[in-house]
């Protein structure tokens, strides 16, 4: 039977007294354990830049002077305000016009005035827009006259509008006067006139029971807004009127030949 002998200060093995005890510091941890240490906070990640915008580039902002000592174009100090990949600033004048006149002529056909206006508005010096354009001219990419016909075919008989309304249209765009006559010869006076038949078609339909003095004024108005002269205008008129019938003509018979002026303004 082993001995229950405790061992003394002179045992080997052994030395020093025992560890007093705590009963009461004991409980208090057993109830209230070590909070753990906080763990650090992580390194906030550095904010990635901003891409830079994508667009069609046409903000080019002017990075040459007219010309150098030696006469040829030379970097000026001003810089872009957003660089991005359709920076222009490393182009010589020549390359930012063609840049900018493919663009636009990509997005739809643009006669040599209006691709002069958009190459003026991004500072490209004259000697270079005109060589471009001139360029552009000679290989076909700018055509005044087919575009001009091309404009008359379509918004005649897509919109119904007569040969004034579309000859403001495209001296407003810049086409010189004779490729707009030129245009414009491609609808003759029947042409017009059966355009603008069509174009009250259907307001003669929906005005139907009205009084025939109101109708007469909204089919007027129908017409002088596409840009018919009041002549054409109250001719076609009358004559819708008179296929409905016999009263109506007369009613408009009593109405009067109307003031060639009325109705020849400008269509917007």
């Amino acid at each position: 039977m082993p001995s229950s002998r405790r061992p003394s200060s002179g045992d080997s093995g052994y030395s020093g007294s025992a560890p007093s005890r705590r009963p009461g510091l004991d409980a208090e941890y057993a109830d209230h354990p070590a909070e753990p240490e906080p763990e650090p906070e992580p390194e906030p990640e550095p904010e990635p830049e901003p891409e830079p915008e994508l667009g069609l580039g046409l903000d080019w902002s002017p990075a040459w002077t007219e010309s150098g000592p030696s006469g040829s174009p030379r970097p000026s100090s001003a810089r872009p305000s957003s660089p991005g990949p359709d920076d222009r600033s490393g182009l010589s004048p020549e390359a930012a016009a063609r840049q900018v006149c493919l663009q636009l002529l990509t997005l739809a056909p643009r006669t040599r005035a209006q691709l002069a206006d958009a190459l003026r508005r991004r500072h490209i010096p004259d000697k270079a827009a005109e060589a471009v354009l001139d360029r552009f001219t000679e290989i076909g990419l700018i055509d005044d006259p087919a575009f001009a016909r091309a404009w008359v075919e379509s918004r005649h008989h897509g919109r119904g509008l007569s040969r004034r309304a579309l000859s403001n249209e495209l001296r407003r765009r810049g086409v010189p006067d004779e490729d707009v006559h030129e245009a414009i010869e491609l609808v003759d006076d029947d042409q017009e006139a059966a355009m603008a038949r069509q174009v009250i078609a259907g307001k003669v339909r929906a005005t139907r029971g009205q009084p025939s003095a109101t109708r007469i004024r909204k089919l007027m108005g129908v017409l002088a807004r596409k840009g018919y002269g009041a002549a054409l205008a109250y001719r076609v008129v009358r004559e819708a009127l008179e296929a409905e019938g016999a009263y109506a003509a007369e009613i408009a018979a009593e109405i009067g030949e109307p003031d060639p002026d009325i109705g020849s303004e400008d269509c917007p």
